[in-house]
């Protein structure tokens, strides 16, 4: 599954589930991990989660928010992101599920 951003002008919001390898969950665990602080340095980048599902600690739940698209698509172009991009399905049981959120309220 290739991840398409959605066109739009103002925020945009993502969160999705990434539910891993039972053999491999430490590992996808420590590999999203890595990635918070960078992203959240990026221009763009307006919140960035990860979370463990507490009913299904063998699921992690990421929520993240962009100034626009564009920046969205700058993220996903990282090299570390586009290489786990390439080699996710090594780390998961299936495809990430991906949902996509037009934010309603005001950002800070």
């Amino acid at each position: 599954m290739e991840i398409v951003v959605p066109d739009g002008g103002g925020p945009v919001g993502i969160y999705g589930f990434a539910r891993p390898k039972p053999e491999r969950a430490d590992e996808l665990e420590r590999l999203l991990l890595s990635f918070v602080e960078p992203t959240r340095a990026e221009p763009g980048s307006m919140q960035y989660q990860v979370h463990r599902d507490a009913a299904d600690p063998g699921t992690f739940v990421f929520y993240e928010l962009w100034r626009s698209a564009d920046d969205l698509r700058a993220h996903l172009a990282r090299p570390e992101l586009a290489h786990f991009q390439r080699h996710r399905m090594d780390y998961l049981r299936e495809d990430l599920e991906i949902h996509w959120l037009t934010p309603l309220s005001a950002t800070p």
